[in-house]
């Protein structure tokens, strides 16, 4: 049991659960997320998705251009994390007005 609430305790934050949903099925960039999260700041941006790749749920890849280019993706911990985020979608949209 410690164990679960070790790993359900990591992506906390409100914007957490979107960016791993998000950049579930392909590699997204910096400016890719913030335009799908829409009112997030710039500051609180850069902070989620440090603590996501700090957690080891997502990569951060810098291709060496100019400007840079840096990518987002899923690491395998964060692709098993995935299922668990659709029962809960789907549970919200089951359950979501019943729930106090």
């Amino acid at each position: 049991m410690v164990g679960i609430m070790t790993e359900i305790a990591k992506p906390t934050g409100r914007w957490k659960y979107l960016i791993l949903w998000f950049i579930r099925s392909k590699e997204r960039r910096y400016s890719e997320i913030k335009a799908f999260l829409g009112d997030i700041s710039q500051c609180s941006h850069t902070k989620q998705l440090r603590e996501l790749e700090t957690d080891g749920l997502i990569n951060r890849k810098i291709y060496p251009e100019v400007p840079p280019r840096v990518e987002y993706s899923l690491t395998t911990k964060g692709e098993e994390f995935i299922p668990i985020i659709d029962l809960m979608e789907e549970f919200g949209r089951k359950f979501g007005e019943q729930v106090d």
